[in-house]
């Protein structure tokens, strides 16, 4: 089981966002996706999630082809930089709705770990603080119980002790429930203790894994 990526290239105008990305996540395992902002490293996130699709090259789960496959599609959740909720939902029916599209989403632990986090769930999204949006969305995440859990700078404006919380909350979730986990990010010195395996990405392409 593995999500792969096979000569995967992404031009955006002038810029050569990802060139002949070749790589693979294989199964249960916690990976970074390592690199200066710009690296491409979103865009590939994007590109594995079918949000995006690349100019050339083929992106596959357990084998079947992203994005022509719902199956594929259903066994991964990205957390990315944006929320895109309606203005007016609240992040408790935020929640409900992710149980609708997540069938193994916890509810009763996402409610739990908002409260760890001090997230209110009568809080409308949209007016959630940068730190309190990133909670959000570790939240939800950590709660779909997806095979695949891919984190876009996961950490963005929380504090020491939100960031804490997390990398504890991931590794016991993770105990619990060995999934596929990968976070990308470039602040390597708050990541590097929970990774089994690291990737760098410069100037689009692979340098290192």
């Amino acid at each position: 089981m593995s999500i792969a990526a096979e000569q995967v290239s992404k031009r955006f105008g002038p810029v050569q966002a990802l060139d002949s990305a070749t790589l693979a996540f294989g199964e249960n395992k916690i990976y970074g996706l390592l690199g200066r902002n710009g690296a491409g490293k979103s865009t590939l996130l994007n590109i594995l999630t079918g949000r995006i699709f690349p100019d050339s090259g083929a992106v596959t789960v357990d084998g079947a082809p992203v994005p022509d496959s719902d199956a594929a599609l259903s066994q991964l959740y990205l957390m990315s930089e944006k929320l895109y909720y309606p203005e007016t939902m609240r992040v408790k029916d935020a929640f409900r709705w992710g149980a609708c599209f997540y069938p193994q989403f916890d509810l009763d632990f996402a409610c739990s770990l908002a409260g760890a986090f001090q997230l209110g769930l009568n809080a409308k999204v949209s007016k959630l603080s940068t730190g309190y949006s990133s909670i959000f969305k570790i939240v939800t995440a950590l709660s779909t119980n997806a095979p695949y859990l891919l984190l876009d700078e996961p950490v963005l404006g929380l504090d020491a002790n939100h960031r804490d919380l997390f990398y504890k909350t991931l590794l016991a979730r993770y105990s619990e429930n060995p999934c596929t986990v990968v976070i990308s990010t470039h602040l390597i010195a708050d990541v590097e203790k929970v990774l089994d395996e690291v990737l760098f990405i410069s100037q689009g392409r692979l340098v290192l894994q």
